[in-house]
């Protein structure tokens, strides 16, 4: 055996198939697996893209939960799954991780069809307590011994919803387990590390035995109880002098922490006390540093939330020369130059300041920039309330997250009809983030709301004018515009109002009528050029309205060629192509030979995005097919 070969590190992780088999390791085993946990996250992300600083924050609590408890029989629920990949890692899928988001293969966030070891699929946020919390009741009523944890950031605990369900989780008095993981809290070492020992301590064993002893005796005489209600008094005072517990404690939860996130002693001393002794629901306050273990991660881990493809050496993200700007960048530079000139215009981010392109309003106009955190719904009433002040608010939030809010935006937008800008991002599918991501059905849930404006851009000059339409709108308007760049088309200097209800004709045509809206405008066009060639004369126009739409020109043109086909990155149920249907059917053009193209009555999966797109038949090619066949020449 040669001299290199002798010195060749064991990997421990090769080794690692289950949970079962870190329940044996040492401590300095433990965390040398750590750092291998590590090394692999940063190498596979590096190449597929993801959300890493979270990751890298919890893996000794990844290594901790799995040691203390019997998974998959105790359920780990993961909110948001941002952090699950050191979980994925260690629960059987280690030698799938490197298709981590990619097309067919593992989902960046946790799904019961992976492993049963993902006990709730999770990919928006604030979700886990609730959760947890039916899982310990559904166990109550089994009279199981398991436990249910939920793992959730301190991001997260920012909802409303994750309070509703502490509320209700107080009130019953299960045994649920609550790890409060939060990497953002300022807080000194020797802060934490005395609270960190009373806590442990104060919810060991030993004291828990003193304590029951004490209520025992003095819960004799009113004296005695007189002397316990002081005593009970005195503790929590002196928990709450050293740590954030009061809020949690109010909920009836017993607050443990801070802990140190990064101490696998700590952690499984915690985790274990609680385990065996912990009558009724539990908060355990964990600090962790957001990518942790990666230098460019602990610098910025705002950056290295989530990304995609970088350089490890560097940490910079690999560039692709020559792409356009992104639809996110043009949205963020438009509201900086319609604030400029316009006092009243407000912009709010649900906790997405970045990937919604604010960065530069919040900087250049801080008093006008609102980061509500995860709270979409009251990011949207929120500004209604300031509409209602003559302020011409901005809520900018992905499609998927617009979902949380319909409610409000119903109820307390378009019913007293306020003007209310919606730029939703991250319409359409959106690639590797999956299911939980795509925005594939906002225009099914928005065209339905009386004194709604829905519009979507065929490019990102497009998308210029329609911001600039719709904040001068007196009422509730919805831009919807996709992920990634955008076409490559120069910007207008000059910002143009465009007329409520009207759409563009593109290209005239006899034969057949395409109908795209937004992203698939080009596609469209490129799709008649192609058609052209096989003899077959395309009409295109851009709606660019989806409500509402241009009657005239829709109606007129559809009953000149006779065949119509909608294109739509959106579901095809409640969506555009339906819109349309019941326009014409609204003008009686019963003859007409109609096709709808859209994604179909499922969720997508996850790849990227041409991929999808051509998988649910709304790409070039298949719009030709789709004209060849209401041609009948298939």
């Amino acid at each position: 055996m040669s001299k290199t070969q002798a010195l060749a590190p064991v990997s421990i992780l090769g080794n690692i198939n289950s949970p079962a088999d870190i329940k044996d390791l040492s401590l300095a085993e433990l965390y040398e697996l750590a750092g291998e946990i590590r090394d692999t996250i940063v190498q596979t992300v590096s190449k597929t893209g993801g959300h890493l600083a979270p990751s890298l924050g919890v893996v000794e609590l990844t290594l901790a939960l799995h040691s203390v408890f019997d998974t998959p029989d105790d359920k780990l629920i993961w909110d948001v799954g941002h952090q699950a990949y050191a979980h994925k890692i260690i629960t059987g899928r280690r030698e799938q991780f490197a298709t981590l988001r990619q097309y067919k293969g593992l989902s960046g966030f946790p799904k019961f069809n992976e492993s049963e070891y993902d006990a709730f699929e999770t990919g928006h946020s604030s979700t886990s307590i609730s959760a947890a919390l039916g899982i310990t009741l559904a166990k109550h009523i089994k009279k199981s011994n398991n436990r249910a944890i939920a793992v959730i950031g301190d991001g997260s605990m920012t909802a409303g919803m994750a309070f509703e369900a502490l509320n209700q989780a107080g009130h019953l008095d299960k045994n649920l387990i609550v790890i409060l993981n939060d990497n953002e809290m300022s807080i000194s070492p020797n802060v934490g590390a005395v609270s960190s020992f009373l806590s442990r301590k104060l919810s060991g064993k030993t004291m828990s035995r003193i304590k029951a002893h004490l209520v025992e005796k003095l819960q004799i005489s009113d004296v005695g109880e007189n002397i316990l209600n002081i005593l009970r008094k005195s503790e929590e005072s002196f928990k709450s002098f050293f740590t954030p517990g009061m809020l949690y404690e109010a909920f009836n939860f017993d607050y443990i922490g801070p802990i140190d996130g990064h101490s696998l002693e700590d952690l499984t001393e915690t985790l274990e006390t609680v385990r065996d002794n912990a009558q009724g629901p539990v908060l355990i306050h964990v600090l962790t540093k957001k990518g942790k273990g990666y230098g460019p991660a602990e610098k910025n881990p705002d950056v290295f939330h989530g990304l995609g493809p970088f350089d490890i050496s560097s940490g910079k993200p690999h560039q692709t020369k020559g792409v356009p700007v992104s639809y996110t960048e043009v949205f963020g530079n438009t509201m900086v130059k319609m604030a400029e000139k316009d006092p009243a215009i407000i912009a709010i981010s649900a906790a997405m300041v970045g990937g919604t392109g604010l960065k530069k309003f919040a900087q250049k106009f801080p008093d006008r920039f609102f980061d509500v955190g995860i709270s979409e719904q009251h990011a949207v009433t929120f500004a209604a309330g300031l509409a209602t002040e003559g302020m011409r608010p901005v809520v900018a939030i992905y499609s998927s997250f617009f979902q949380r809010s319909l409610d409000q935006i119903i109820h307390d937008i378009c019913l007293p009809n306020l003007p209310v800008t919606l730029a939703i991002d991250r319409a359409g599918v959106v690639g590797d983030d999956g299911p939980s991501h795509h925005g594939i059905f906002d225009l099914s849930y928005l065209r339905f709301i009386p004194n709604m404006i829905v519009l979507a851009p065929k490019d990102e000059k497009e998308l210029q004018d329609m911001l600039f339409t719709a904040v001068q709108h007196n009422g509730p308007v919805a831009v919807r515009y996709p992920r990634g760049p955008g076409i490559g088309i120069p910007l207008g200097k000059k910002l143009k109002k465009l007329a409520i209800g009207r759409g563009e004709l593109m290209l005239e045509g006899e034969d057949v009528l395409l109908l795209p809206i937004g992203n698939s405008v080009y596609p469209a066009l490129e799709a008649a050029e192609g058609l052209k060639k096989v003899g077959i004369n395309a009409a295109v126009i851009n709606p660019r309205f989806i409500k509402p739409m241009d009657a005239d020109l829709i109606c007129y043109w559809g009953e000149k060629c006779g065949k119509v086909i909608t294109i739509e990155d959106n579901v095809r149920q409640g969506g555009f192509g339906s819109a349309v249907l019941e326009l014409f059917s609204r003008h009686k053009l019963y003859g007409l030979k109609t096709c709808s193209l859209g994604h179909p009555d499922t969720f997508i999966e996850q790849g990227p995005q041409s991929t999808l797109l051509k998988n649910s038949h709304v790409d070039t090619p298949s719009i030709i097919r789709a004209a060849m066949k209401v041609m009948d020449k298939e």
